[in-house]
C-alpha cells in the first residue's frame, strides 16, 4: 500500500549539518520525496503538534528546541512509508535506538534526536495537512521506481 507521510528534520539535525546525510538514507531506500520545504516553527502549531505533552513539564524545553532554528518539514510517498520511515528512524531516545538507524547513529539524546516521523496513518494525514498547503505535495512517478519495487507491490 503507497502511503505518505511527515518527516521533520528537527534543529538538532539543521544545526549538526546532518540534514543531506539522513536525506540521502530516505532516498537511498526507495523512498520519493513529494514535498519538503524549511520553516519556522511557532510555539502555536507546536502546540497543536504536540498536543499530547502539552500539559507536561518538560513541554517548554520542546518548543525551546524545536524554534531554535528552522526546521526542514519533508512529506516521503512509498510502500508502507510510515512503518519504513518509524523502522529507520530507531527508538525515540538516541542513546537506546539500535545502531545502524537513524538515531542510533546520530544521536545521544530523547529530545534533540534529530527528527520527528509520523506514527500512524492517521497522524501522518493530520500532519501532513498540518505543515503543507494544497498545491505543496506533488504526485509523480520517478524513473526509477520500476527498480526500487516489484510492480505487485505497486498493486499493478
Amino acid at each position: 500500500m503507497i502511503q505518505q507521510t511527515l518527516v521533520i528534520f528537527k534543529p538538532s539535525s539543521v544545526e549538526r549539518g546532518l540534514v543531506g546525510r539522513v536525506l540521502a538514507r530516505f532516498e537511498a531506500k526507495g523512498l520519493v520525496i513529494a514535498g519538503m520545504k524549511m520553516m519556522q516553527l511557532s510555539p502555536e502549531i507546536l502546540r497543536e503538534h504536540y498536543a499530547h505533552l502539552v500539559d507536561l513539564p518538560f513541554f517548554p524545553s520542546i518548543v525551546a528546541s524545536m524554534t531554535a532554528c528552522p526546521v526542514i518539514v519533508m512529506c516521503l510517498k512509498g510502500v508502507e512509508a510510515i512503518q519504513v520511515v518509524r523502522s529507520m528512524t530507531g527508538a525515540t531516545n538516541g542513546r537506546q535506538a539500535a545502531p545502524g538507524t537513524i538515531r542510533g547513529d546520530f544521536a545521544m539524546s530523547n529530545q534533540e534526536n534529530i527528527i520527528h516521523a509520523s506514527s500512524s496513518p492517521e497522524d501522518a494525514e493530520a500532519e501532513i495537512k498540518r505543515f503543507f498547503k494544497p498545491g505543496e505535495i506533488f504526485d509523480y512517478t520517478p524513473a526509477t521506481k520500476a527498480f526500487v519495487n516489484a510492480a505487485s507491490e505497486l498493486g499493478n
